[in-house]
């Protein structure tokens, strides 16, 4: 049974929220988001407290579920999400041009990546990215998204890690 659903979510000021149907709109300082409600999932506000309630109790875990989707998408308008990614590497280096991401990772070639609408990319030093936006799904996705062009490798360390990321190093082959 999920205790999840259970709990309240506080809207905090200048956060608005509507809903048409199944279709919950929150709008906010950093953006809009909106989604559709699963059907088996009813949401109740009481003065700037929402609530979401299953309409049986077999849909507990959807409840729970959808509970969570709700209050990232507000913790998203209000405050906004973000990841932060380290280059580890001789001559990795990142830099933001107009709306792509020039990442060279010791390929061959320069690897241009496409920001999308909604998400926002910083690079404050050569080897560092920050990916920011309010839906925390897509600031996520972006962010697997790099560094799986260069993800970590065990020996040595190298390649595109989250700031928060550690690394198990394998001992190299003993002749």
């Amino acid at each position: 049974m999920s205790r999840i659903a259970k709990s309240p979510i506080e809207v905090p000021k200048g956060v608005e929220y509507s809903q048409s149907g199944s279709l919950l709109k929150v709008k906010g300082p950093k953006g809009s988001l909106e989604m559709d409600l699963h059907p088996a999932v009813a949401i109740s506000v009481d003065d700037g407290v929402l609530n979401v309630a299953p309409h049986n109790e077999a849909d507990m875990a959807m409840a729970g579920t959808m509970r969570a989707l709700v209050a990232n998408m507000i913790e998203g308008v209000s405050n906004g999400f973000e990841k932060k990614l380290n280059l580890v590497g001789v001559g990795y280096r990142a830099a933001v041009q107009g709306k792509s991401l020039n990442l060279q990772l010791g390929f061959s070639h320069p690897v241009d990546f496409e920001i999308p609408e909604g998400v926002t990319i910083e690079t404050p030093t050569q080897t560092e990215i920050v990916v920011r936006g309010s839906d925390k799904q897509q600031v996520g996705q972006v962010a697997a998204k790099i560094r799986a062009y260069r993800p970590p490798e065990p020996y040595k360390g190298k390649g595109v890690r989250y700031a928060d990321e550690r690394v198990v190093m394998k001992e190299a082959k003993k002749a």
